[in-house]
């Protein structure tokens, strides 16, 4: 890769991260991952019934809709505004952010059932009807540091490595995961290379974002090397190979334990999860974001003084 290809490639993921921050996600219906949802509902009401069928359809159906996004993609005009207008949309940090910060918001109001319908309708899939405070709290920081990864992270690395059409096949991916990646009798073979391709491709971004959440908290709560610690001893315990690592370590950032009933437990920690405890994980991405802008800045001053 030129240094000059790198250099603009910087430039589209500070000027997306700051169109993100300004707008978030607009488009409604019409926004890059809402078609992509279309796109695999359409796939998944024609696949057919029996399993290595719905294997090789899902794989198959993935394929089809990588290259035709990417085919958009690649249409688009070469100007830096819209390609940083686009990978705006192929990433979510405002948007999780305010999610996060309205189930905060309603733990520290006491209005636990307002904190359990927010916490289910944004950020988790799992039930929430009878989640305690605590769990609330402790999903709601699970999501943000998960995301962190998924949502911020991978996406602009897909970016920095390929381009938008790198950018929008990760996300394609990510979406027929979330979609797909379960073990049931609908999904189990439709999304399997779903699945797999989305565990391959976070592998390095979900280690980064441990990584960025230990020195964050470093400097937050001088809990860095915890951090870090943590998320090398209990990554594994998640199903994922990669959702643990961003959780543990913001596990051990805010020295608490996180779980989820009948599945894991990550950290050791004993402070309870709550609404300020929600804030300060909040506070650590935050500066984890300001550290990926900070890098970008450099890598675009420092290509540039290179030529």
């Amino acid at each position: 890769m030129s240094i000059e290809r790198l250099r603009r490639r910087c430039t589209i993921a500070l000027l997306a991260l700051a169109i993100d921050q300004g707008l978030g996600d607009p488009l409604g219906n019409l926004h890059p991952v809402a078609l992509m949802g279309h796109w695999l509902r359409l796939g998944e009401r024609y696949a057919p019934d029996t399993s290595w069928a719905r294997l090789v359809w899902g794989a198959g159906w993935l394929g089809l809709g990588w290259w035709l996004s990417s085919s958009v993609v690649s249409w688009l005009p070469q100007h830096w505004l819209a390609q940083s207008g686009c990978a705006s949309f192929l990433m979510a940090y405002r948007d999780l952010d305010r999610a996060v910060a309205a189930v905060e918001t309603a733990l520290a109001n006491g209005d636990l059932v307002a904190a359990r319908r927010l916490l289910g309708w944004h950020l988790v899939s799992r039930p929430t009807a009878d989640l305690s405070a605590a769990e609330v709290a402790g999903a709601a920081i699970e999501s943000l540091a998960e995301n962190l990864s998924d949502s911020v992270i991978a996406p602009l690395l897909a970016l920095l490595i390929g381009g938008l059409p790198a950018m929008v096949i990760y996300r394609f991916t990510n979406t027929a995961d979330a979609m797909w990646g379960y073990r049931t009798p609908t999904y189990e073979y439709l999304g399997k290379v779903a699945a797999r391709c989305d565990d391959g491709f976070n592998i390095i971004p979900a280690r980064l974002t441990a990584i960025l959440i230990a020195l964050a908290a470093q400097i937050v709560n001088r809990r860095g090397r915890e951090a870090w610690h943590i998320a090398r001893r209990d990554a594994g315990k998640t199903a994922s190979p990669n959702a643990g690592w961003p959780m543990a370590a913001m596990a051990g950032a805010l020295d608490t334990i996180l779980t989820k009933r009948d599945h894991y437990a990550l950290g050791s920690g004993s402070c309870v999860p709550n609404a300020a405890m929600i804030a300060q994980a909040r506070q650590i991405v935050r500066l984890a974001v300001g550290m990926v802008v900070i890098g970008l800045g450099i890598g675009v001053v420092f290509q540039r003084w290179q030529r």
